[in-house]
Parts: C-alpha cells; sequence; structure tokens
C-alpha cells in the first residue's frame, strides 16, 4: 500500500469521524468500528516491519499521516501515533516471537514505556504483576506490553552503571484487567486508562528492553531513535490539532459580525495580526521539525550511529512544535469568543487536547533542559534519547 493510498482511505473516513466527535469524547474512547476502519486502512502498520506485512514508513511519512489524521480528530491520531509505534518492538523481538504478536495484520496493538511493573525471572519466562497508566487505545487492542523492572529471587537487577534493570514484556490484551481510570480535560477519546496483570506468566522472548537491546533489523527506520519516533508521534498529532483549529478559526472569522453586525471579524486589523502570526508561529515550527526529522533520517541512512545531536536536535522540534501548537489552539479559542466555551464547539475541544499533549513524557518541558544540556555540551543520558 502505497502513502497516496493511505492519505486517500484518511480523506474517505474525514467526513465519517469529524461527525463523530462528540460521540467519541462521550464514549472517553475510540469506537470499536472505527478502529477497524483504521486497521484496515493499514494506519496501524506504518512502521511494522515489512516481515510481518507492514509498510516501514519513513518518520517524514508517519508524520504526515499522522498529522492528517489529527487535524480531523486529535484522538484518532493518538490512538493511531501509539498503535503504530507500539509495532517497533517487532524489530527487536525474536522473530518467531514477533510473528505471533505481530503476524496478523488486522492486529491493533498497544502498551506503556514506563516500567510500572514487576517481573520475577523464573528463568524461562517472567512472572509480571503491575499497573500501567496512559494506555491509549488498549480497549481495541488485541496485544498488550509493559514495562517492569527485572527482579530475581527477590533482588532487583541493575545494569554495569547501577542503573535498574527494566524490559518491556507483551502479552495478549484478553489477560489484562481494564480500569477506568480515564477522566480528564482532554485527549478524552483515547482511552488511556488503566490496565493490570497479576501472576501473568510471559515467555522471555515476549520481551523487550529498547535501552538495552539492539534491533534484530537492520533497516534505516530502526536505526532511527526509537523515543524520537515516539516524540515525532506526539509532534505530529499536536501539529493536526493546531491545523484544525486554524481553520476553524478562520471560517468562524469570517461569518461572525462584530458588535451591531456592521463587518465581519475577519476585517478587524487586530485579529487579521493574531491570525498571521499563529500562521507563521505553526509553520515555523512545522519546518524546523520537518528538517530535523530530514537530518536524522540521513544520518540513519547512512552507516554510522546518529548522533546525539541529531538526537537533541530532533527531540528539541518535537517538544516546540508541541508548545507551539498549544500557544496556536489557544489563540483560536480566544479568537472565537464567547461561543469556544460551549461543548459544541470544536475549538474547545482543541485547545484541551493541545494541553493534554504538552504533558507526555517525550515533548513535556523538562525536554527543553535535555536539548539545552547537549547544546552546551554538559554531560546527559542517552538512554532515552
Amino acid at each position: 500500500m502505497s502513502i497516496k493510498e493511505l492519505q486517500q482511505a484518511i480523506e474517505d473516513m474525514t467526513t465519517g469521524i469529524a461527525a463523530r466527535s462528540a460521540e467519541i469524547e462521550e464514549a472517553r474512547r475510540l469506537p470499536a468500528d472505527i478502529a477497524e476502519d483504521l486497521a484496515r486502512a493499514g494506519l496501524f502498520n506504518i512502521l511494522k516491519p515489512k516481515e510481518f506485512g507492514g509498510l516501514e514508513c519513513t518518520p517524514r511519512e508517519m508524520m504526515d499521516l499522522i498529522a492528517s489524521l489529527a487535524q480531523i480528530n486529535a484522538s484518532v491520531g493518538w490512538c493511531v501515533m501509539i498503535g503504530a509505534t507500539s509495532t517497533l518492538a517487532g524489530a527487536y523481538m525474536e522473530k518467531s516471537a514477533a510473528q505471533e504478536i505481530y503476524g496478523n495484520p488486522g492486529n491493533i496493538h498497544g502498551g506503556v514505556f514506563a516500567p510500572m511493573g514487576k517481573a520475577e525471572d523464573m528463568g524461562d519466562h517472567y512472572m509480571l504483576n503491575g499497573q500501567w497508566q496512559w494506555g491509549s487505545g488498549s480497549a481495541n487492542c488485541a496485544w498488550l506490553s509493559g514495562g517492569a523492572m527485572i527482579f530475581k529471587d527477590g533482588e532487583l537487577q541493575r545494569l554495569e552503571n547501577g542503573a535498574p534493570l527494566h524490559r518491556m514484556l507483551f502479552f495478549p490484551a484478553s489477560e489484562a484487567e481494564f480500569i477506568d481510570t480515564w477522566h480528564v480535560a482532554g485527549l478524552k477519546g483515547t482511552g488511556s486508562g488503566d490496565f493490570k496483570v497479576s501472576g501473568l506468566r510471559v515467555p522471555k522472548q515476549r520481551s523487550v528492553g529498547f535501552t538495552t537491546d539492539q534491533p534484530r533489523l537492520a533497516d534505516p527506520l530502526y536505526k532511527f531513535p526509537l523515543f524520537g519516533l515516539l516524540a515525532l508521534g506526539v509532534a505530529s498529532v499536536t501539529l493536526g490539532n493546531a491545523r484544525g483549529a486554524l481553520s476553524e478559526i478562520t471560517e468562524v472569522l469570517q461569518s461572525k459580525r462584530t458588535a451591531g453586525g456592521a463587518r465581519s471579524q475577519a476585517q478587524r486589523a487586530t485579529v487579521q495580526a493574531d491570525i498571521a502570526r499563529a500562521s507563521a508561529a505553526l509553520r515555523g515550527a512545522q519546518a524546523l521539525l520537518e528538517k530535523e526529522v530530514e537530518t536524522a533520517w540521513q544520518e540513519a541512512s547512512g552507516e554510522d550511529a546518529i548522533s546525539v545531536a541529531a538526537r537533541g536536535d530532533l527531540r528539541l522540534a518535537c517538544a516546540h512544535m508541541a508548545e507551539v501548537a498549544a500557544d496556536i489552539c489557544k489563540t483560536a479559542y480566544t479568537l472565537a469568543g464567547g461561543s469556544s466555551v460551549y461543548l459544541s464547539s470544536d475549538l474547545q475541544r482543541r485547545f484541551r487536547d493541545a494541553h493534554v499533549a504538552t504533558q507526555h513524557l517525550v515533548v513535556a518541558p523538562a525536554t527543553f533542559e535535555l536539548a539545552g544540556r547537549i547544546l552546551l555540551g554538559e554531560p546527559v543520558d542517552t538512554a532515552t534519547l
């Protein structure tokens, strides 16, 4: 399937998804039939290895596709982003285990990297217990994964540098208990509630250490920084959401009249200046993001490892995109006036979605500190860079 076909599939779904935005919000999860349509179109497989029927899209192609979905609805874009990045483990895992998990092209995958679980090393398998937050899209998943600290004989295992050893463990979603904790301000439709397992036996071959293991596949996509790809996915959602906000506020201002009805809001000089600044800010952030994605991709396509500078610049561009996008959604919300406070207004949803997205760890304010340390030549832990 080509990128053009994927974009056409998104275009074909646009009207239907947009019309159901209120339903998605109320359900606090992605409706199963929408998830199935997205899976049927191949959108959850864009980063999956080709040997399992995936498409191995480039990071730039992923960015464009996720942004197009988020422009329709940020929660939809977010769920596809999480499902797509959750297939990257197939490039690390032993092939037969990966085939079991990723072999069905219609399956949706999800997971949480944070090591909120405890896995006891039992020799050929782990005994897993844990509860994970932020399980986006998990209700529609066939397989889930959860980060876990590794213990042996009750003792926490550590790396040579003294850091705790943790791995991602993979299991059928049917083995998990879902807990309704997703009562939030924004990205309501992502269904990012908790999931839990107790005393679950997980074969060791169904585990991956993203900070310690090397990809089994040598393709440039899997040489690209994994956490950079995740950050790019989050940034792509914020980009699409901000585009949608600018498009909607433009329509509102062209039709909305000033007090007395003499002219449209679009004819006001202050409004014109605000829209121009917002448009310039979005274009600038997007241009920076595209540049850093291309730089990192060029390095990934070469023989050498991707430089720390390129990885840091990519993360900086992603965090900057998320921050700028939130500001743009605030501008659009403010310019709409009192009408934007009603739940019937898409602008209030986009405002809320944008500001929840900025809280994700890979684009949160601390990312600027990480990028700043690299720019200043200070020591930095590159494990999750």
